[in-house]
């Protein structure tokens, strides 16, 4: 089955920029990956980096030689070594879609080629539900009406402000005053008041601190109770993560800003995290995924699959959710614009059923494209010569 061409899509739907891939073959069998840069700046460029990487390295070549192709990308991209985001969002994005194509031809969903279900459903946790708080009241009332559509767990960023242009806006220059760190942790109170001690919460602060602030404000978090802390600081800085890990009490969890399993390895052997986020997306795609799962394993820690992006990751991330067996909880964006949801026929998030999702059973990644709602966005074609 050869490769014969694909179309990339750069939307625009309110704040986000999803990216997404549709490769298609010479047996009529197509795929649909995403380079999960949805938010922040970086969507044009992750889309010309799938397009490099088709023309270049893919059209022509097996499309079921998964493994294969990812070590061309890796190996011949020359930037993939040592790589940062738009580099891997889109590698990931052709990977998801071979999966896909794969799973389509077989008749299958992707898991079933991973070793198959171990179970059924993932409990989720909402994110997004307090983009537009400022006061701990405002928190207080968006985590009461969050789990009162049926979600037992919830993240927030107490140092984040709205932003003008939808999503929020974090801290500038790793500094916050007195007030505002007062502020921050009345937030987070408000939330534990207001959901009881049954729902887990759980903290991201973006590396938003130094160190030393940083383990000042988790050390006051320690009495709510907190599933876990995310990005507490730089992710890239072991050293700074290991000191906050040997001065606080609550997991540590990161990942979304780390590059396949080469990346992971010195905050394996560091253990200066407790929970690894890896996204799909933009690490490597999904058996690069279900291998730093598996590394994971190995040091005695759990892994919450990161998602950012459409009901395209969502999928992609389910089908690994499926079957991987130290997965804590999945990340879901559940309050998107109804427009978010639509470029699918059936977008996963719409299935939760008391705080989890059902793991799905269509073939492939379970989604397909909805041609009419993403047309409007072709970015760029790429086609196998005559």
């Amino acid at each position: 089955m050869r490769i014969t061409g694909a179309r990339i899509y750069l939307l625009k739907i309110g704040s986000l920029h999803p990216v997404l891939v549709e490769i298609t073959t010479d047996q009529g069998l197509t795929g649909v990956g995403e380079a999960a840069v949805a938010y922040g700046i970086g969507g044009t460029a992750a889309a010309g980096m799938v397009k490099d990487l088709v023309d270049g390295l893919l059209l022509g070549r097996d499309a079921f030689r998964i493994e294969e192709l990812w070590t061309e990308m890796y190996d011949h991209s020359f930037w993939a070594k040592g790589g940062g985001p738009i580099v891997f969002a889109g590698i990931s994005a052709i990977e998801q879609a071979l999966w896909d194509i794969k799973g389509k031809a077989l008749g299958v969903p992707v898991y079933e080629l991973l070793g198959g279900k171990l179970r059924e459903r993932i409990r989720v946790y909402a994110n997004g539900w307090s983009y537009r708080c400022v006061t701990p009241d405002d928190y207080a009332k968006a985590a009461e009406r969050t789990v009162r559509d049926g979600y037992t767990a919830l993240k927030c960023y107490p140092l984040a402000t709205p932003s003008d242009h939808g999503g929020i806006k974090h801290v500038s220059r790793r500094a916050v005053d007195r007030a505002f760190a007062d502020l921050a942790f009345d937030k987070v109170k408000a939330i534990r008041q207001a959901v009881g001690s049954n729902v887990d919460i759980m903290v991201d602060l973006s590396g938003g601190l130094t160190t030393d602030e940083s383990i000042r404000f988790c050390r006051r978090l320690e009495a709510l109770d907190l599933l876990f802390v995310e990005e507490p600081v730089d992710p890239f800085d072991i050293g700074a993560l290991k000191k906050v890990s040997e001065h606080i009490d609550i997991p540590i969890a990161l990942g979304e800003r780390i590059y396949t399993r080469y990346g992971f390895r010195p905050i394996l052997e560091s253990r200066a995290a407790d929970i690894l986020q890896p996204d799909i997306g933009n690490t490597g795609g999904i058996m690069e995924t279900k291998k730093i799962a598996a590394m994971a394993e190995v040091y005695n820690m759990r892994i919450q699959p990161h998602i950012c992006a459409s009901p395209v990751s969502t999928a992609a991330a389910l089908q690994l959710d499926a079957c991987v067996s130290n997965i804590i909880i999945q990340e879901l964006y559940p309050y998107r614009s109804v427009e978010h949801f639509q470029i699918v026929d059936h977008a996963p998030e719409l299935d939760l059923v008391e705080g989890e999702l059902p793991i799905p059973s269509r073939p492939g990644l379970g989604v397909s494209l909805i041609k009419q709602r993403v047309r409007p966005f072709l970015w760029a074609e790429c086609a196998l010569a005559e």
